[in-house]
């Protein structure tokens, strides 16, 4: 990531890109936009928009612990997205969240979205298995290096 993009990827700085989401003064306007919005979130350690962006019915008691804990113990380097599928007010977004570990750790996951109430919310995910990454492919961090220089290593 560059120091002018946002954290999400998008080639937008956070103030014309997440920023106004955070602050509540808009909406995602689909799935992805709020899967990079949420993952934005955890980089930007903002629990209060993981929290309202989660369907009501999926939240529980102890969220916000456990996502304050995840935020303060996780290095986020990147986002990629694989594939976006929208019908009747749902959606999945596959994705990669990559994190400082080693090996680069990944979290590659088929997200659900509902849209409801004149906003998109993340429902659940099912986890599927970490991507091969070919080590000449640009860093997922976008450095501007090769991903066998950077976090290939």
């Amino acid at each position: 990531m560059t120091a002018s993009n946002c954290p999400c990827g998008q080639a937008h700085t956070y103030e014309n890109c997440c920023q106004p989401l955070h602050l509540g003064k808009q909406f995602a306007p689909d799935a992805a936009s709020l899967m990079r919005s949420r993952y934005c979130a955890f980089v930007k350690q903002d629990i209060d928009y993981l929290i309202n962006t989660l369907h009501p019915g999926q939240r529980r008691a102890d969220d916000r612990q456990a996502l304050q804990q995840t935020c303060q113990t996780t290095q986020w380097l990147g986002l990629k997205i694989i594939k976006t599928q929208s019908y009747d007010h749902q959606a999945e977004v596959e994705f990669v969240a990559f994190y400082e570990d080693k090996p680069t750790g990944q979290l590659h996951e088929r997200s659900r979205f509902i849209y409801q109430d004149n906003q998109w919310f993340y429902l659940d995910g099912l986890f599927l298995p970490p991507l091969k990454l070919s080590r000449n492919e640009p860093c997922i961090c976008d450095s501007g290096r090769k991903f066998k220089q950077c976090h290939g290593r």
